[in-house]
């Protein structure tokens, strides 16, 4: 669907989807590509209130298990942690 001129884009989560989505369990993570000569320099993600990261290098997402951003169909349940 084209955008009329003027108008605002898309927001990359809108358009083209991540090459790889990995669910983790913890907001901050690292990645570094596919490793070896083929990867990218680690780099460390904070995953913030939109529940997930992308990598700047390889696009990669990284989607915080039980976020809103955890849209899978049949996705674990989250464990609450109890108050004593």
């Amino acid at each position: 669907m084209a955008l009329a001129p003027g108008t605002a884009t898309a927001t990359r989560m809108e358009t083209i989807p991540p090459p790889e989505t990995f669910y983790v369990p913890r907001p901050s993570v690292s990645c570094e590509g596919i490793g070896g000569a083929l990867g990218h320099p680690r780099v460390w993600l904070a995953i913030g209130a939109s529940g997930y990261a992308d990598c700047g290098y390889c696009d990669r997402r990284f989607v915080l298990e039980g976020s809103p951003a955890d849209t899978r169909p049949n996705r674990p349940a989250t464990v609450a942690s109890a108050a004593h």
